[in-house]
């Protein structure tokens, strides 16, 4: 009697576990199916966008690469600056105070459009910092699914396993004791295999709102975007060689460790969609691909810094 007194104890401190991390877990989903981290607007693209032949502004401004390095020339371009640094370095050549005044008036100019686009590369690392949290909380929300279901079939293993040795002790028949015996250890094993699914439990997650499919993609322009991060994703002059944009540098990563080289697959993959059923493993690889964007949002900012150090060796 002790057995069984112990067993329906141990089945009621499980389950009684079970439902409480259940309980939480449907009480928090519910503030994670609407994006709080998408910008109330899209950006206009209705002005000039900066031009993407590279080799043709750097020739046409060569007198400033005694001051400015090829990326910076190009970020001047891009933010429209390149008319007042012509005028800085024709003014350098008059002493007057007047002139001078001039030069800090242009300079004050210049860092105006350095600021916004600082300012912008914030806001998009900010949202990107923010999608990943979420979607963070999502697969942790996922994995509790998991480890829920998981438990209740060990707890459902424990019970067969006791349940048949039990029986099995109270059968005075051997024949029927060793049939019980072996029944309720294929039950038990049974439920032991089940825990073994690879792919586990799926969520429901919608993101219309898709910064993720915008590089994937790669169009001209993004909406999603300001059009000088846009600018500054896909010109290959500012990645590490060259060779390559920031944005089919990071395709290429994710095209190798999140989808196996798989290219079918990571088209119609759910990650570059509005959204959908999403497992464990798409939630971490999605949370990762959105951390490497912020990251390489943010080196963007290196750029910006060497403009702002040759912009000083110009004017001092």
């Amino acid at each position: 009697m002790k057995k069984i007194f112990y067993l329906f104890a141990l089945m009621g401190l499980l389950s009684s576990c079970v439902s409480k991390k259940n309980q939480l877990i449907k009480q928090n989903i519910l503030t994670l199916r609407d994006s709080y981290c998408k910008a109330p607007f899209k950006y206009n693209y209705t002005n000039r966008l900066p031009s993407y032949n590279s080799d043709s502004i750097l020739t046409a401004n060569k007198g400033l690469r005694d001051y400015f390095s090829d990326q910076s020339i190009l970020i001047l371009n891009a933010l429209g600056n390149l008319d007042e640094v012509d005028q800085i370095m024709e003014l350098k050549k008059d002493s007057s105070v007047a002139a001078q005044v001039k030069v800090l008036q242009l300079k004050s100019k210049i860092n105006s459009k350095i600021t916004i686009a600082l300012t912008e590369l914030d806001a998009v690392a900010a949202e990107f910092d923010c999608e990943g949290e979420r979607v963070a909380q999502i697969g942790n929300y996922v994995d509790n699914l998991n480890e829920s279901r998981n438990n209740k079939l060990i707890l459902y293993s424990i019970i067969a396993g006791a349940s048949a040795s039990i029986a099995g002790g109270i059968v005075k028949d051997e024949g029927w004791s060793n049939a019980i015996d072996i029944g309720g250890g294929v039950l038990g094993a049974g439920f032991g295999l089940s825990t073994l699914n690879p792919k586990g439990r799926k969520v429901e997650f919608i993101h219309q709102r898709n910064l993720l499919r915008d590089i994937w993609r790669e169009k001209l322009e993004s909406p999603n975007f300001p059009p000088f991060i846009w600018y500054m994703y896909t010109e290959k002059k500012f990645s590490n060689r060259e060779k390559h944009s920031i944005i089919q540098n990071m395709k290429e990563r994710w095209l190798h460790y999140q989808f196996d080289d798989d290219s079918d697959a990571a088209d119609h993959s759910v990650i570059f969609s509005d959204g959908g059923y999403y497992r464990a493993n798409d939630l971490h690889n999605r949370a990762a691909m959105l951390n490497q964007m912020q990251s390489a949002t943010r080196t963007i900012n290196q750029n910006i810094n060497y403009l702002l150090l040759d912009l000083d060796k110009l004017i001092l």
